[in-house]
């Protein structure tokens, strides 16, 4: 179960948690969860690159460790990075202290101040563990890119339907997600290019 927008009302229930960034410009912040991933990651770089794009790539840790040299070009060609842990732990059912040494484990190679749950899970309690180390990022535009009920086509209608001045998008750069993604992305792009966004990625400060 999932909500490809986030409700409005649920924003001031979780103010420590970064949902959109406010702004009265037309700007979107396209965020990848799960990478890097061979053969994905770049694909998603060049689609960026052709459209001038900046985005937020929340990668793994273990992954990172994987693809020394993926994870490397990320940052050179101008994007955001940001932690989603070492291994994808689900914070619903992780234990407070396993919870946060798997962040710090991913902190070894990913020197950010941004950080993102994986699926969004996160207890008050790491909340308040990690907000004054990180900006906890969420989202309140889901691409849905990872459900293979979806179509490419469907992915792209979440996107373009819902954004707003400001949204956070959310996409991944998986094996599992990667057909829907790059068809999502790169139609989102150009629907959004032309209706005057501007794609930026998040800040590290």
């Amino acid at each position: 179960m999932y909500l490809v927008k986030t409700p409005s009302l649920l924003k001031p229930l979780a103010k420590d948690l970064l949902w959109h960034v406010p702004t009265t410009q037309r700007e979107v912040y396209f965020t990848f969860d799960d990478g890097p991933t061979p053969g994905v990651t770049e694909a998603a770089l060049d689609i960026l690159k052709r459209y001038k794009a900046q985005a937020t790539f929340f990668c793994l840790g273990k992954n990172t460790e994987a693809n020394a040299t993926l994870f490397s070009r990320i940052a050179l060609e101008g994007h955001a990075i940001g932690n989603h842990t070492y291994d994808h732990p689900d914070g619903w059912k992780t234990s407070q202290i396993a919870y946060l040494r798997n962040v710090l484990r991913a902190r070894k190679t990913i020197t950010s101040n941004l950080f993102r749950p994986p699926y969004g899970r996160i207890t008050p309690a790491q909340v308040n563990a990690l907000k004054n180390h990180f900006q906890l990022v969420m989202w309140d535009v889901l691409s849905a890119d990872f459900d293979s009920n979806n179509s490419p086509q469907q992915c792209f209608e979440n996107v373009i339907n819902n954004v707003t001045h400001g949204s956070i998008v959310v996409f991944h750069d998986s094996l599992k997600a990667s057909t829907n993604m790059l068809y999502a992305l790169e139609h989102s792009l150009e629907y959004l290019s032309r209706d005057g966004y501007i794609f930026r990625a998040l800040s590290d400060t």
